[in-house]
């Protein structure tokens, strides 16, 4: 793999013969498909800078759900849930903008991996290119660049454009520090997009109130903490949430009140509440905690 940004970077991958479908994937087998797009579950943007070029008569989409990924660190139910309810309602929008789709849901394929599912759907699709955006967990990311050393068709990793800062941007800041601490990025983040700063310095001179938010609430506990809002589970999150109590059945958690916001329409919802209910008493109470009391003045968006 050539060094450099990692964006920039390519892997290729073996060609194998084509085997029985899995999953969702409806139609023929393609003769070759020209990029299999994989959308890992904390990537669902219609914006995703491996959408970016999507050909809609020769490429393809792959999503997976896989047992590893809520194994390898021991994800309680609701985690699980979160992901798989919103990669299907992802899913079904992009089949609504008629992308064609290779949709691996959990049960429906014997595959442990995220790997394992891209080295079938490699067999099945015979892709010119793979694409993906960079992963942000460096296990998958690892996965993934070992697995293309060893084939023979490309594999484009794309920048996750939803950051601020880029990996080659944090690098080429990160060069000149002998220790790296976050109150020294976090400055350098303020200047460079001028967020709440009067010229080089920070508004009112503070660069933080540390200090002020580490409020803590009295005998009484929290007296005024209000409800987040409650997001009822549709069809999709329902079918989701049982996949999860089949499959996981030994996991952490329960899902009797699941409504976690599932869509990007429910999360600017959650996210206006926030805002509108919370944010104001956010800051103070941030750290604290209270039996009875799960979320207080936090978000909840993920």
């Amino acid at each position: 793999i050539p060094e450099g940004r990692l964006s920039d970077r390519t892997a290729w991958f073996r060609m194998m013969s084509p085997s029985k479908r899995q999953g969702q994937f409806q139609g023929k087998p393609v003769q070759r498909c020209r990029h299999l797009v994989f959308v890992l579950g904390d990537q669902l943007d219609e914006h995703s800078t491996a959408l970016a070029d999507f050909d809609p008569a020769a490429d393809i989409v792959l999503m997976a759900e896989v047992p590893e990924e809520s194994r390898h660190v021991w994800s309680s139910k609701v985690r699980t849930a979160f992901f798989f309810a919103a990669m299907r309602h992802f899913a079904a929008a992009l089949e609504k903008r008629q992308l064609k789709l290779d949709y691996r849901r959990i049960g429906t394929h014997p595959f442990e991996s995220l790997v394992a599912v891209l080295s079938d759907a490699v067999r099945k699709h015979r892709p010119q290119a793979i694409v993906v955006v960079e992963p942000g967990d460096w296990r998958v990311e690892q996965a993934l660049l070992a697995f293309g050393r060893a084939a023979n068709v490309e594999l484009q990793v794309r920048e996750d454009t939803h950051f601020l800062c880029s990996r080659s941007a944090f690098a080429d800041w990160a060069k000149d520090y002998k220790q790296l601490r976050l109150e020294f990025f976090y400055r350098m983040m303020r200047r460079r997009h001028d967020i709440m700063m009067e010229g080089d310095a920070p508004l009112q001179g503070r660069w933080n109130f540390d200090a002020e938010n580490r409020g803590a609430f009295s005998k009484a506990g929290p007296t005024n903490a209000p409800a987040p809002l409650h997001i009822r589970p549709d069809a999709i999150t329902r079918e989701a949430m049982a996949d999860v109590e089949k499959h996981f059945a030994g996991h952490p958690g329960t899902l009797e009140d699941f409504a976690w916001p599932v869509t990007r329409k429910d999360a600017l919802r959650a996210l206006q509440a926030f805002v509108a209910d919370r944010l104001a008493m956010f800051g103070r109470y941030q750290d604290a905690m209270w039996t009875g009391e799960p979320y207080l003045y936090h978000s909840r968006l993920a």
